[in-house]
């Protein structure tokens, strides 16, 4: 019964769309409503500059980062990634917005750093190099996907376990993304720091 409800808590922290809540707040209107319509921070960006997706970015890798190390103060590290991934399925589906969210890619960071620093920094330092030479944030969020399960094997089964439902995860959510990039037809991100 406390696993169940801590990961409703995890579900329900990843829920908050703190993308929405903080464009509103800086009056750039209902995110939904422009850009990709999506509320995560690639879009933001698009809308407000690198500033604000910044900004958007740290708080939905807080939303992870807390899940995760709830998960653990209960039942470690595992159970703390399991935590990680149900933050990010609130994240994809939040119940506030009629289960209609983001990608999950800032949130799977949050994750990263949760569990292990050093996988944050080499999946962060692949995702910087290919999204700054291709002009594509979700070619580099790809190839952390497919990267994120070899490395969370490594670490345990459990982890890994975690780690690959959350790659499946994110992969169904940048399913558009994915068809794009493999018809030359994704689009590239204007890196803006303020718009």
């Amino acid at each position: 019964m406390l696993y169940f409800f801590i990961v409703l808590v995890a579900y329900m922290l990843g829920s908050v769309p703190m993308g929405l809540i903080f464009t509103k707040l800086m009056g750039r209107g209902d995110l939904r409503k422009v850009g990709s319509g999506n509320i995560g921070a690639t879009n933001v960006m698009r809308v407000g500059g690198l500033r604000m997706a910044g900004i958007v970015w740290i708080l939905d890798m807080l939303k992870a980062i807390i899940a995760v190390y709830l998960g653990c103060w209960i039942a470690g590290i595992g159970f703390g990634a399991w935590c990680g991934f149900f933050a990010i399925v609130g994240h994809c589906f939040p119940v506030w917005l009629k289960f209609h969210g983001g990608k999950g890619i800032s949130s799977l960071f949050g994750v990263l750093l949760a569990v292990n620093p050093i996988l944050f920094v080499v999946c962060g330092i692949e995702w910087l190099i290919v999204a700054l030479t291709s002009g594509k944030s979700s070619l580099g969020a790809v190839v952390v996907f497919c990267l994120l399960p070899i490395f969370g094997f490594v670490m345990s089964w459990n982890i890994g376990l975690a780690f690959l439902a959350i790659s499946v995860l994110c992969c169904i959510r940048h399913k558009d993304n994915i068809v794009r990039l493999l018809n030359g037809t994704e689009s590239k991100i204007e890196w803006k720091w303020k718009k």
